[in-house]
Order: C-alpha cells, then sequence, then structure tokens
C-alpha cells in the first residue's frame, strides 16, 4: 500500500522503521516543525525527522492542516492510507476523510482508557499491572475511533515510564504491521469504544511531580517510576530541589513522620503516610550531579532524622 506517515517524538520512530522494511511504500513523512531547545535555542529536528531522512523519504512539516492545506499535500502523495503515531496535532475531517483507508492511529494505551497526551505515564502512574496498544480508525474525536486492533504486556512494580515507552513503541510497530496485513486481508473488524470506561491522560506539567510524603509508601513509588524521566519526581532538602529519579518499596517500617528519613547507612529509606517506606536509589541535589544513595549518604547531604519537604 502507498501510506502517508505521521509522528513527531522518539516514539513513533520505530513504527516508522517497521513500515521502511515492510512491503508497503512509504511516499511522504508529517512531523511537526523543527523546535529551538536548550540555552542558545538552536533548532532541532523531531528524532522521526531524522529516521525519515536516514532513508531518502519526502518529509513535510506543515503548521496547519486546516482549511484544506492538509488534503492538498495528501493529493500530491496520493496515498490508500495515513498512519499515525503521535503526531500532535489533530487532524481534520476532511484530511481524515480523503485516503482509500482513512487514519489509524496507534495508541500506547489499552482505549477507551487513558485516551490523550500521557498514556504512559498514567498507566506507571495509577500503578496499573498492565498496558497495551491499540490500533484505532480515527474519527474527529481523540483517541474515540473505532477499536482495530489491541495487544497488551505487563507492567512491572519497579518499571519506569522511560522503560514502558521502550517496550510500547516495539509493540507498537508489531500491532501496526499485524493491523495492515489483516486490513489487505479484508479481516480487520472494527469495535465501537464504550464510552462508559473512557479516561482522559492529559499534559503533565513539572509542578506535579512534588512528593506529598503523608501519601502511602506505593503511591510515591509510583509517582516516582511513573514520572521518570520526565517531568521527574522532586522533593526538598534543606530548601533546596532534590530530585528523586528512582526509587523502590522498602522492608523498613516507618514512623509517625511521614517525609522523615528513617535510615540513611547504606540506603536511603524515607518514612509515607501510611507507616511504609520507600528507599531512594538515585538523588540529585539542586545544582549537583546525579549521585546514588551510597554516594549521596558519603558527602553528607542527609542523615538519619532530616525531614524531607521542607
Amino acid at each position: 500500500m502507498r501510506i502517508v506517515f505521521m509522528g513527531t517524538p522518539d516514539f513513533s520512530v520505530e513504527c516508522l522503521k517497521a513500515l521502511v522494511d515492510s512491503k508497503h511504500e512509504v511516499v511522504g513523512v508529517f512531523c511537526q516543525p523543527d523546535k529551538p531547545v536548550g540555552r542558545k535555542q538552536e533548532m532541532k529536528m523531531p528524532d522521526v525527522k531524522i529516521e525519515a531522512l536516514k532513508h531518502n523519504l519526502p518529509v513535510f512539516q506543515p503548521t496547519t492542516l486546516k482549511n484544506g492545506k492538509g488534503v492538498e499535500l495528501l493529493k500530491e502523495l496520493n496515498p490508500e492510507l495515513v498512519i499515525v503515531i503521535a503526531y500532535g496535532k489533530i487532524l481534520p475531517l476532511d484530511f481524515l476523510q480523503f485516503p482509500k483507508y482513512g487514519c489509524i492511529n496507534i495508541h500506547a494505551s489499552v482505549l477507551p482508557k487513558y485516551r490523550g497526551a500521557s498514556p504512559i505515564h498514567h498507566s506507571v502512574l495509577n500503578g496499573d499491572s498492565e498496558t497495551g496498544v491499540t490500533a484505532m480508525q480515527m474519527d474527529e474525536g481523540v483517541d474515540t475511533g473505532d477499536i482495530l486492533l489491541v495487544r497488551k504486556i505487563p507492567i512491572g512494580i519497579n518499571d519506569t515510564t522511560l522503560e514502558m515507552f521502550e517496550k510500547l513503541s516495539h509493540l507498537g510497530a508489531e500491532v501496526l504491521l499485524e493491523t495492515l496485513d489483516l486490513l489487505e486481508k479484508g479481516e480487520l473488524k472494527p469495535v465501537k469504544q464504550n464510552e462508559a470506561e473512557a479516561t482522559h491522560a492529559g499534559l503533565l506539567s513539572k509542578e506535579e511531580g512534588e512528593i506529598d510524603w503523608n501519601q502511602s509508601a506505593l503511591s510515591i513509588h509510583n509517582k516516582i517510576r511513573g514520572l521518570y524521566s520526565w517531568p521527574g519526581a522532586y522533593t526538598k532538602l534543606g530548601g533546596k530541589i532534590l530530585k528523586v529519579h528512582k526509587a523502590v518499596l522498602s522492608e523498613e517500617k516507618g514512623n509517625s513522620i511521614p517525609g522523615e528519613v528513617i535510615r540513611a547507612h547504606e540506603k536511603i529509606a524515607v518514612s509515607c503516610g501510611d507507616g511504609h517506606c520507600v528507599e531512594l536509589l538515585e538523588l540529585q541535589l539542586e545544582g549537583k550531579k546525579r549521585l546514588d544513595a551510597v554516594s549521596f549518604i558519603n558527602g553528607r547531604q542527609i542523615s538519619t532524622g532530616t525531614i524531607l519537604g521542607k
């Protein structure tokens, strides 16, 4: 099939690679415009663009697809199908309806759960035991179209969002190729989503990363791994921001003071609101480099009795 691919971040790259290596023809790649990054505000190409250029694929970075501008581009490319993975813009109806087989989205959750921009983060934040990838026939809504194919994988108790991104990007590529195979055979059976089960996973902010030590140890553990590596979980130590990159649930028993360091010898255990503890594995104090727990203790930056969050 003649396919237009639409995606922007690193998560989309595995699907593009799979398409390039398949029997299908990628006639064009759409992604968001290059953006300035860092202190020097140097222009950076999206990961999908970088990958597309490796294969000499034509790349399009329109600022808008509205007012018929998107369809004008599609007319030139004449695709039978458009594949969308984390593109970053809502597609207008005329664009969705132009290809023979419409537009298919590869979404990183088991729809209708976690519609929206941050499905992987939310599945880890909420302590889900499994997640997955859904191939969906796109309509005008946000992740509301008919379900074409679903594949699930487990989430381990210590899996981070970053690790799940990697696993789901590879699973997404598998789901994409399987969906295309079923489409060609005429064996896809679209299923309407159950609106009563729908949940939304909106964009996250840095402010959401602050740890509330009054919560349970499990909730805090889920926040730390769910926000790794962005936007990141943090607390305060001596009035400075202390980033907590990695942690695990601890067998240590807590006390009545949430946020108190009850052990700072060989490991760092912190009391939580439910009387259990989390063990902090990797930390980074504001303005300092990232350290493992032992190095952090040896630097005398923390000790038993220290209260975090202040």
